[in-house]
């Protein structure tokens, strides 16, 4: 089928929940996809960073080839190879004990919430509850993490909202220290918040809310759902500041494009969760974890990490020059491959003429656009992204 006839028949089909564009993505190598009309763009979307490895890395797609050949599921009454495998991977190359394996970002933040609450009651009692997230988070689309995020955009309609729910601004220690008390069990935060615009959060206010939490007995938690395993130019977007959650999430890239959330935690904070206190049907199936393995594996093996510390920063300068020339182009934030340019105009139409150019890139809200390439990229094709995005914003002036 043609574009046309794909968008079509999604048109009639398929609930109408995304603000799609015209094209339907067919075929994916490295960084390169191509559509069903047959053109080439360079994808700086990257998936929503899930695709950090590129597009059907051959480990991974050897790995789902091999155990789809042997089993895709047996649920988690049984012990799974490639699930322990992987869990494995993420003990070792981070602070944490445990895992919980699930299907999504939004599910491994349910996860987040559950288990803070659970072992908040059985440490402290039974009105240790609250939650307190950041504003202008994204932490997922079930009714609790809508209700994490502090965006009322997206909660809009949902009412009435689950209840033990606090936002304050994020990098404002004294709002954070005025929110908490007796009742909270855990901040929760992303070191960077992607879907919010690309904040950073400041690595000496990470170390002072670590200290805010453990004066309250609260729980530190981490969503790295789209940060995480590379993306900032370490392994763990919390390596920057040095401080380590008590409990992380992890989705999005963990298994090179299949569908698979994680919880990570500690061994004192895990042991809360005794059997039958949370799971997951799909969660930590043979196909999921064994790509898993052979992405994390890859990921360290093919030095991507170090990979999306350089291009990170050749792709922050370039941009940082577009604040220099174009007078609507106002900030560079970010940090390694997950990057944003805060715009004064919509950045919406520059979207669709890079696209029009073979660029996919996107925007967050109407004023930032957002840069999450694979952590493989190379320079060659930093520069033509900039290359093309500065052609574009020429064109935005003379309007």
């Amino acid at each position: 089928m043609t574009n046309a006839e794909i968008v079509s028949k999604g048109q009639k089909y398929v609930m109408n929940t995304y603000g799609r564009l015209p094209i339907a993505l067919v075929r994916g190598e490295g960084s390169r996809v191509w559509d069903a009309d047959g053109r080439e763009y360079l994808d700086f979307v990257g998936g929503l960073a899930v695709n950090s490895l590129g597009h059907c890395h051959p480990k991974v797609v050897d790995a789902i080839r091999e155990q789809a050949g042997k089993l895709l599921h047996c649920s988690n009454l049984y012990w799974i190879e490639s699930q322990v495998e992987l869990a494995r991977l993420l003990v070792e190359n981070s602070f944490g004990d445990k895992v919980f394996f699930c299907n999504s970002g939004a599910e491994a933040n349910e996860g987040a919430i559950k288990l803070a609450r659970k072992y908040a009651k059985k440490t402290f009692g039974p009105e240790k509850y609250e939650i307190i997230s950041l504003k202008h988070s994204f932490h997922g689309r079930t009714l609790a993490t809508l209700t994490a995020t502090g965006q009322e955009k997206y909660q809009a309609g949902y009412e009435p909202l689950p209840a033990g729910f606090k936002y304050v601004p994020i990098n404002d220690l004294s709002a954070l220290a005025e929110a908490l008390g007796p009742s909270t069990c855990a901040v929760l935060l992303e070191p960077v918040q992607g879907e919010g615009g690309v904040h950073v959060a400041d690595f000496a206010y990470l170390q002072e809310v670590k200290k805010l939490c453990r004066k309250h007995g609260a729980l530190l938690i981490f969503d790295e759902v789209q940060c995480g395993l590379g993306r900032t130019g370490k392994l763990f977007a919390y390596e920057h500041s040095g401080v380590e959650p008590d409990i992380m999430t992890l989705a999005k890239a963990l298994a090179g494009g299949v569908a698979i959330g994680a919880l990570v935690a500690r061994e004192e904070v895990a042991q809360a969760f005794s059997p039958g206190d949370h799971a997951s049907t799909f969660g930590g199936n043979p196909l999921a974890t064994a790509a898993g393995a052979a992405a994390f594996s890859a990921l360290l093996a093919e030095q991507m990490v170090e990979n999306s510390a350089r291009m990170g920063e050749l792709l922050a300068a370039g941009l940082q020059e577009f604040c220099v020339k174009y007078p609507f182009a106002v900030e560079v934030r970010g940090l390694g491959l997950i990057r944003g340019l805060q715009l004064k105009v919509d950045g919406r139409p520059i979207v669709d003429k890079c696209r029009e150019k073979g660029v996919l890139i996107n925007c967050v809200g109407s004023d930032v656009l957002r840069f999450l390439p694979p952590l493989n990229i190379g320079q060659a094709e930093v520069e033509q992204v900039l290359q093309v995005l500065d052609d574009v914003l020429a064109e935005t002036e003379a309007v």
